[in-house]
């Protein structure tokens, strides 16, 4: 049974923000966060590898969290774009991090009105 039939979409959207937040903060370290800017990074193969293995675990959480591996391949491409534009200086922090949660929105009104099957 999903956290959504269980406890409803409110509960699902607070799974996905805590998902989020190990995702992006204990589960990335100073090596993922440094090289997956493409500014900071060695080179370009350890920037793409380093942007791409992040991603990788933000869409990991969601797989786990919705049960829905297409929502899991939207969120690698979807995280992966959004960190890439912070990485290159188009928006800072505050708003990396909004996009980030209205994807996790979106997510669950997917989920909730069964446009994405459970």
């Amino acid at each position: 049974m999903t956290i959504l039939a269980q406890n409803g979409p409110i509960a699902l959207f607070f799974a996905f923000a805590i998902a989020h937040v190990l995702a992006d903060f204990p589960l990335q370290g100073d090596y993922l966060a440094r090289e997956k800017q493409r500014s900071k990074a060695a080179g370009t193969w350890e920037w793409l590898i380093a942007l791409t293995s992040h991603s990788l675990i933000h869409a990991g959480g969601v797989w786990l969290v919705s049960g829905s591996v297409i929502l899991g391949a939207a969120e690698l491409v979807l995280h992966w774009l959004i960190d890439f534009g912070k990485g290159e200086g188009r928006y800072g922090f505050a708003t990396d991090q909004g996009l980030h949660l209205w994807c996790k929105l979106i997510y669950v009104v997917l989920l909730a009105t069964g446009v994405i099957p459970l």
